[in-house]
Parts: C-alpha cells; sequence; structure tokens
C-alpha cells in the first residue's frame, strides 16, 4: 500500500503544479485551428503513439477537428522506416501529408526529443519541419520539455515530482489533459455518449 499511496499523493501535487495558462493556451490555438480548418497532426513514441491514435479520435469526433497521425498507418511508417531511416519518418510522411501553415502539430513525449544525445530524434525533426513550414507546434511533455518546449506554440509541462516516476505520471496526465481539451466547453462540439445518455433518460448512465 505504500507505493499506491505514494503514487496519488504524487498524482495530487502534479494537479496542484500543472500551468493552467499554457492548457487554455493550447484549447485557444485548438479552437483558432478550427476556425481556419487547419488540421491536426498528433505525433508519439511509444506510449505517446498509442496516446496519439486514441486522440485523433477524440478530436475528430468530440471537437470537430481533423486529425491524423502518423503511427496509425503502420505499412506506411515502417516502409518510411525501411527505406528512409527512423530519424526522418516523421518529417518525411508531414511531407507527404503536404503539411501547411494553417495545420498543427501536437506532440507526445516525456522528454520532448533530444537530437545531441538521439532521443525521440524523429520527433525533433518533425519539429524542424513544422516550423519551416509555418505550423503552429503544442506539446504535452516531462522533464524539461526537450525540443519540443524550445520550439512549441504553447506546452504544457508536466511538473516532475518524483524522478523515479516521470514516465508514468507524464503519460497518464498526457491522457488526462487531452481529455480535458477536447471536453473544453470552447472546443467541444458533440456531446459524448454516455453523458448524452444521462441527460436523456434522466438517469447516471452506467457501464
Amino acid at each position: 500500500m505504500d507505493y499506491v499511496k505514494s503514487y496519488i499523493a504524487e498524482s495530487s501535487q502534479i494537479l496542484q503544479k500543472l500551468d493552467l495558462q499554457s492548457i487554455e493556451r493550447a484549447a485557444e490555438l485548438l479552437v483558432n485551428l478550427r476556425e481556419r480548418s487547419g488540421r491536426l497532426f498528433i505525433l508519439g513514441v511509444g506510449g505517446g503513439a498509442g496516446h496519439a491514435s486514441h486522440a485523433v479520435n477524440d478530436f475528430r469526433k468530440i471537437a470537430g477537428i481533423e486529425a491524423y497521425s502518423p503511427s496509425d498507418n503502420v505499412s506506411e511508417l515502417t516502409a518510411r522506416v525501411n527505406d528512409e531511416g527512423w530519424e526522418t519518418s516523421y518529417a518525411n510522411w508531414l511531407r507527404g501529408s503536404r503539411l501547411k501553415s494553417q495545420d498543427m502539430i501536437l506532440v507526445f513525449s516525456v522528454g520532448g526529443g533530444d537530437l545531441q544525445r538521439n532521443i525521440s530524434a524523429n520527433l525533433v525533426r518533425a519539429l524542424q519541419y513544422a516550423r519551416e513550414m509555418g505550423a503552429t507546434i503544442c506539446g504535452i511533455v516531462g522533464r524539461d520539455g526537450g525540443y519540443t518546449a524550445q520550439v512549441a506554440d504553447a506546452c504544457i509541462m508536466i511538473p516532475v515530482v518524483n524522478p523515479e516516476n516521470i514516465t508514468p505520471h507524464t503519460e497518464g496526465f498526457q491522457a488526462l489533459i487531452w481529455h480535458l481539451l477536447v471536453s473544453h466547453p470552447r472546443l467541444r462540439t458533440s456531446q459524448m455518449k454516455w453523458e448524452s445518455a444521462s441527460s436523456t433518460t434522466g438517469n447516471p448512465a452506467k457501464g
């Protein structure tokens, strides 16, 4: 029970330390993105890639934003890795998607990318290309934010309260924050299933 208690206590500390202005700034940029009919490209590696797939669904279905992730097409992604290399795989996918200045990149990453240490180099190259194209950049990252924090128009940092739990806390709170964003009154365009079921039946939804 000691670890369970400490993990929950750490999570509570993180909640209290989150920069709410950076979250609101990200929401504002997403509203602007939708108003100009831009596309949202969500990038992540490892757990961040899984998050990206889930978040694509939510931004499309709940927030009415056209969204995509390179890790959703495993055939194209692995072909690019095989033929062109891992480091350029996401940047070249963005080129193939004809990234434009009215589009946005959203990064899910624990470290934010570090080219010198060859950590998530494909995210760094993708962000460099996004800057060249003038696309908006947002990130939900941990540690010091890495390259993402250096170039982002809005960067939501998950505070480090225990160096032994950086990764699980960062990835856990990434899910919390993107769900916050898609349910934000300024972004939500359609009711979610169980909320709509509750309002129509008058009874709490179960299941």
